[in-house]
């Protein structure tokens, strides 16, 4: 049984041996630092930090949550798999139980919590009580959202979002609100914004794993939460609680949650950030909507969780390309394309490099995996399909069937005014209405000689055994 609580999820994975704990570190940049450089170690464990400089011993901050397939199973209850590859597979199947689990698990309102043990209000409001970290060097300020839930309302509709975006803190009781054009959140708080009203908006900065992780990845529920996402992973509703001053449904097991309004009409100076492209934003900051925080409630020595991005990849890259890719996988099989047989987003360019791998049946089929991955694909630059005997997750294969099997004037297309983002690093800022171009690459072998084209050399799997057999103890085969 897997816990609901941050607390529990850490006792667990402390019995995992996937635990650390980092003592003194300074929440100005070692705490990124840190991260930054543990994301790079091989099987990477979570970090705890205790004893931040300037800040009460037993406040902690928890970075690298996700960043082991091992962990990502056990927080999702799947089976533990050793590679993110393994696990492709598993969620693919599970995703289509989670999506039909949406209405059975819908979150349950309570009258009380953890997050309830304490409760600031008005000119009490001190932000600054928190181990906000400044995590890259070049940032504009302290990020006290990075691995948050932002909870927000449709004025219409009252349906509920959670999503992740970056939360800069301004002042003791103002962060901002840099949200991208087109996310759920953004469209619901400028619907308020039209009507002259401000948004309501609490932010958890401490939550299960699991809900982070729903809040982060995109997936499809409207007009359902991400609470109901995560309630049909756990096989268990979540417990909210109606947050007095906005009306908003918070986790009611957080270990911190601050609320207020974000004025129409007004905005303060942003950043620049260190994002998940792995640039900064924008060689100066901008100017965004912000958050009056009136009200915060926090656990007694919370511990926040923190999120940074950095130069893919990073934290957020495997565990949110794997749901992700999931997900286009399943997408395409709805759409008609036939044997697909892999899907996956560049460990190192994310989500501006998709592979698709199929088993080619007729012509056009390559064309046709190509055109169907565009919908619904909002972030993109290079979207390639390749031959089943290619491992679209292992690099060296896929550059290597990119450079052997394609010719560029015939397999390269071009699609343009395709839409991006603000943060994508080649869109000059400032700009309102991202777009840039994507290439659509075949590189699979062409279909109309596909028979006739060079065998490739490869290992058969009967002399790949007598080999090991043979020499596995001198070559550590």
């Amino acid at each position: 049984m897997v816990s609901t609580t941050l607390r529990g999820w850490l006792q667990e994975i402390e019995n995992m041996g996937e635990l650390q704990v980092i003592e003194g570190a300074d929440w100005d940049l070692e705490i990124g630092g840190l991260s930054e450089k543990n994301i790079r170690r091989h099987n990477a464990p979570a970090l705890f930090f205790k004893k931040i400089k300037d800040y009460p011993g037993e406040y902690g901050i928890v970075t690298c949550s996700l960043t082991s397939p091992g962990r990502f199973a056990h927080t999702f209850h799947l089976p533990v798999r050793d590679t993110w590859r393994d696990l492709l597979e598993i969620v693919r199947e599970k995703y289509r139980t989670w999506q039909k689990g949406l209405d059975e698990y819908a979150p349950v309102e309570v009258k009380d919590g953890e997050v309830m043990e304490n409760v600031s209000s008005g000119e009490n409001v001190n932000l600054y009580e928190f181990p906000a970290p400044r995590w890259h060097e070049l940032d504009g300020g302290r990020y006290i959202g990075t691995g948050c839930s932002i909870i927000t309302r449709d004025p219409d509709t009252k349906e509920i979002n959670l999503g992740t975006y970056r939360t800069m803190l301004h002042d003791k009781n103002t962060v901002g609100l840099h949200v991208t054009p087109g996310r759920h959140a953004r469209n619901q708080y400028e619907k308020y914004y039209l009507k002259g009203e401000k948004a309501p908006v609490a932010i958890c900065l401490g939550q299960h794993p699991l809900l982070f992780a729903s809040s982060a990845s995109e997936v499809p529920h409207e007009p359902r939460s991400e609470y109901h996402f995560a309630g049909a992973v756990r096989g268990e509703p979540v417990k909210v609680i109606r947050e007095e001053i906005t009306g908003l449904l918070v986790p009611a097991e957080a270990e911190i949650v601050i609320a207020g309004w974000s004025p129409p009409g007004k905005v303060r100076k942003e950043g620049p950030f260190g994002e998940f492209t792995g640039y900064y934003s924008g060689a100066e900051d901008t100017p965004q909507p912000f958050i009056n925080i009136e009200r915060v409630y926090y656990r007694s020595n919370p511990i926040m969780v923190g999120v940074p991005p950095n130069r893919p990849p990073d934290e957020r890259s495997h565990f949110m390309d794997l749901i992700r890719a999931a997900r286009l996988y399943n997408d395409l099989i709805a759409a008609g394309v036939p044997d697909v047989k892999g899907v996956w987003f560049s460990d190192v360019g994310r989500q501006l490099l998709l592979v698709i791998s199929i088993k080619q049946r007729y012509a056009g089929h390559a064309r046709q995996a190509l055109l169907a991955s565009c919908l619904g694909y909002t972030f993109g630059r290079y979207i390639m399909v390749v031959d089943e005997d290619i491992d679209p997750s292992n690099t060296d294969e896929v550059l290597w069937a990119l450079c052997t099997r394609t010719d560029p004037a015939r397999d390269i297309d071009i699609l343009r005014e395709m839409r991006s983002i603000a943060l994508d690093p080649v869109v000059p800022k400032p700009v309102d209405s991202p777009f840039t171009s994507r290439a659509l690459i075949n590189a699979c072998k062409p279909y109309e000689w596909k028979d006739r084209f060079p065998g490739a050399i490869k290992m058969s799997r009967e002399l790949e055994e007598k080999t090991r057999q043979k020499w596995g103890k001198t070559l550590n085969l």
